[in-house]
């Protein structure tokens, strides 16, 4: 019976990747065009800020602003830029939406290597490494080195950058973008980067994103290979499952994390183990 199991597992797996590979169309103009333009827009932001003002233009009145409103919600929105936090959620559609999960993936690997990178190339230092702590509001861990550019941004922007792509509506679209937008101005708002970090952590993540997109349209591939996929998705729910005990220093994001690690490892639970044998004991 196991190995009789073992065998329709695979098959059924096979058979969900190769109809969720047809629900996403591989290219989309207009996912381009909103990239391209987000992209833009950062790098003009980005440059705009460091010549006419410096490198730390932006910081104070940015953090100042933000002291404003509750800790609490920047930091549920900083933990959106956690690199767990996109594989947990992107275990809620990655077997229904193989295509923009092989996306992800390789937009992934592009944004490490663009962000670790310029971290390496630059190690420029961060706000707490500069100024005294009573001059800025410092929300969750300090953080004093290899500034430039900004990871959580980079990896929000990937994310919801992918999402906007392949997502036909404007609202979604514009949603997304704004939580990408949130997630980068929380870095500022927890007192731990450069508003320059954030614009250029956002422009490689908006174009990683377009390019694994582009990728994966013209590399498909892997999209539909079981254990590539298989993988990938068990890396993610490990990673997931560390939501539950390891809230990154952000101890008010720490509820809601755990309650994504459970919501993510649950799904995929019933979507790669109970769906299928139950479907195998019906048969």
């Amino acid at each position: 019976m196991h190995a009789d199991f073992v065998t329709f597992w695979t098959q059924d797996l096979r058979k969900c990747l190769e109809t969720g590979i047809a629900r996403t169309s591989p290219t989309s103009p207009s996912g381009t065009a909103w990239l391209s333009g987000w992209a833009r827009v950062c790098l003009i932001v980005g440059l705009t800020l460091y010549l006419a003002v410096g490198y730390d233009a932006g910081f104070i009145r940015i953090n100042t602003a933000a002291a404003a409103y509750p800790d609490w919600l920047w930091q549920c929105l900083t933990v959106l830029g956690d690199e767990r936090v996109p594989f947990a959620l992107a275990l809620l559609f990655a077997l229904r939406y193989p295509r923009i999960f092989w996306a992800l993936i390789l937009a992934a690997l592009i944004a490490a290597a663009y962000s670790r990178g310029f971290k390496a190339l630059f190690d420029t230092t961060r706000p707490p490494g500069v100024l005294a702590a009573d001059a800025f509001n410092l929300i969750g861990p300090s953080h004093t080195r290899a500034s430039f550019p900004s990871g959580h941004s980079v990896t929000a922007a990937v994310f919801f950058g992918v999402l906007i792509y392949y997502t036909r509506w404007t609202a979604l679209r514009a949603l997304f973008l704004a939580l990408a937008v949130l997630a980068g101005l929380s870095r500022v708002a927890v007192g731990v980067h450069w508003p320059v970090d954030v614009a250029a952590g956002l422009f490689g993540g908006a174009l990683a994103a377009w390019l694994g997109a582009l990728l994966a349209a013209r590399w498909p591939g892997p999209a539909t290979n079981l254990w590539v996929h298989v993988a990938v998705a068990s890396l993610a729910v490990i990673l997931a499952v560390t939501l539950l005990f390891d809230d990154a220093g952000y101890t008010a994001a720490a509820t809601p994390l755990a309650v994504l690690g459970i919501l993510a490892s649950g799904v995929a639970a019933v979507q790669y183990l109970l769906r299928p044998w139950l479907a195998y004991r019906r048969g």
